[in-house]
């Protein structure tokens, strides 16, 4: 479970030294991996959009204090979805992988009401990231969260009860442990696109130099 001491007294400096780093090409750094690996879901499930027979199927690992993160859902993330997801080739899931208390109390808000929430929630996180993850004293993160959420149906009271859920807090942790110990997850973003591993930033024309060939596009 999240405290609001966890969550407080995170300063927003730390913020994932490898997710803040520049981006790197991210052609050099494709790797193959164990796509049936990748598809094994954690405690809480996999929250997918697109059709089970998408012929591409990417899954994010994502923190949501990661500046690169945040860029990535606000640029890349709308066209993907528009393009690719809505029309049927490509099926996504973003998968947690917490820099920090701040960011592990996201993704738990997140998952509060179930999978209809899911998208709503980490957009509207990374869009606003600027606004709650990087507060400063005398400014209180948890009461950004609360103001932030409450178009959303969130309180001081929900917002609590929710930070307090230990399955919630455990299966999120187990996904963060899976992806670095199995699939070598060092840094956010990295995606895995029908298995094969890119680690870094990736743009919609990065996406589609992988995409299109197996799409025959």
């Amino acid at each position: 479970m999240i405290t609001r001491r966890d969550v407080v007294k995170y300063s927003g400096l730390a913020a994932g030294a490898a997710a803040l780093l520049p981006p790197l090409s991210v052609s050099a750094l494709a790797q193959s991996a164990d796509a049936a690996a990748v598809m094994q879901a954690g405690p809480l499930g996999d929250v997918w959009l697109g059709p089970a027979d998408a012929k591409v199927t990417i899954v994010e690992y994502a923190s949501m204090t990661c500046s690169h993160c945040a860029h990535f859902h606000k640029t890349t993330w709308p066209v993907l979805k528009e393009r690719y997801i809505d029309t049927g080739k490509v099926r996504f899931t973003l998968r947690e992988f917490p820099l920090d208390p701040r960011a592990t109390a996201g993704f738990m808000l997140a998952r509060c009401d179930g999978d209809a929430k899911y998208y709503p929630i980490t957009d509207l996180l990374f869009d606003q990231q600027e606004a709650w993850a990087f507060v400063r004293p005398p400014e209180s993160p948890l009461d950004a969260l609360e103001k932030l959420l409450r178009q959303a149906g969130f309180n001081k009271e929900k917002l609590d009860s929710c930070l307090g859920d230990k399955k919630t807090f455990a299966g999120i942790n187990a996904v963060k442990t899976r992806a670095l110990d199995v699939l070598k997850v060092e840094s956010t973003p990295t995606f895995f696109i029908n298995g094969q591993k890119f680690a870094g930033a990736m743009t919609i024309e990065d996406m589609e130099k992988v995409i299109k060939p197996i799409l025959g596009a």
